[in-house]
């Protein structure tokens, strides 16, 4: 029995040849909406065909982005069915996100409800090809229409759903970074830790300058020293330095990411060694230099982990793994991609199916 009413479409879309999936620009049928009101909390939430929001100019949202959003997926395993992973964690970020943002939270289980219901409704729309999924994107806007800076009194929670390939279109082969010296993504006691758009529209810039010299990603420093790492463009990042898998600590300004966490958790568990620490530039620079640097990758939910082949920092250069995905970095890839696809077992539970 559904716990949201769903408002059938007049006419369902052709899916699309799995083979030809990129990220992010095709959507399903249908959506799931919620809207809240101080007074009244989180009500009505419905499935409805997907299609235009009517929003006043004075929106809100379009003024001083209050808003925030999550990333997960739904996966078609062997045997047919379909999965999630580790949606409870999104949820509970979400939540965070809200704190910071000043946004109502969501009762966790009312919202991994909304995404079970609207996944299972969509359930044709998950691909089965290799390194294809099912995109799952909750977001929340403040719709007050009100030109007054402060929190909003309204909101809207929607989740919408995209079939997509891989993130990029090198797939998993190494990218390469280069080091933002004069943009910075955020602050210790700004935004870093929620997942907001507006941390995202300020790392445009630097990232655009990075595509026309010839990387594909920026890799950030913080902002009050501008020496140590913090994520790598909209991921966070890991190094295999002397054996140690070592990663930037969240001190408020990084995002706690799910891939992530998940990593550390799988290294953990394989007896290899981590840090969660301070990691600057110039130490990481001279690993590069001394051999020390043996593996490098992005992690997220939209690559999973994407391999480091080069860095590059003013005039320096250093190429890591001969410019190869590392041994570690391949283990990694396939043991979270294979728990996800369902074609390796998951010890940790990490999976849920729909």
């Amino acid at each position: 029995m559904s716990q949201f009413p769903v408002t059938p479409a007049q006419t369902l879309k052709t899916k699309p040849d799995p083979a030809t999936l990129s990220f992010g620009k095709l959507f399903t049928d249908y959506m799931f909406v919620m809207d809240y009101h101080t007074g009244k909390g989180w009500h009505d939430g419905r499935i409805i065909p997907y299609g235009p929001f009517t929003l006043e100019p004075s929106a809100m949202v379009f003024h001083y982005a209050q808003e925030i959003f999550e990333g997960l997926k739904a996966y078609r395993i062997p045997d047919g069915s379909v999965q999630l992973f580790r949606p409870i964690e999104n949820i509970r970020r979400l939540n965070s996100s809200c704190e910071r943002m000043c946004i109502p939270p969501i009762d966790e289980q009312l919202a991994l409800s909304a995404i079970h219901e609207l996944v299972s409704l969509e359930r044709d729309w998950v691909p089965s090809a290799p390194e294809t999924s099912l995109y799952i994107r909750p977001f929340i806007i403040a719709t007050d229409e009100n030109l007054g800076v402060h929190a909003s009194h309204s909101y809207v929670f929607c989740i919408i759903l995209s079939p997509v390939g891989c993130y990029y279109p090198e797939g998993i082969n190494p990218v390469k970074i280069y080091v933002e010296d004069d943009d910075v993504r955020t602050v210790k006691g700004g935004t870093g830790y929620a997942k907001t758009g507006g941390n995202y529209a300020a790392s445009i810039r630097a990232g655009e300058r990075a595509a026309e010299a010839g990387y594909t990603q920026v890799l950030w420093l913080d902002g009050i020293h501008r020496k140590y790492i913090e994520e790598v463009g909209s991921m966070n990042v890991l190094f295999k330095l002397d054996g140690t898998v070592v990663t930037p600590d969240l001190t408020g300004s990084v995002l706690p990411g799910i891939t992530r966490k998940s990593c550390l958790e799988l290294l953990q568990s394989w007896g290899i060694p981590t840090q969660e620490r301070l990691i600057s530039a110039e130490e990481l620079f001279e690993a590069g230099a001394s051999g020390k640097l043996e593996e490098a990758f992005g992690s997220g939910t939209a690559a999973v982990v994407s391999p480091i082949g080069e860095m590059g920092w003013g005039d320096q250069k250093i190429v890591i793994n001969n410019g190869n995905i590392g041994p570690l970095t391949q283990k990694l890839y396939d043991t979270l991609t294979g728990i996800q696809w369902g074609t390796l077992p998951d010890p940790f539970g990490w999976t849920v199916k729909v």
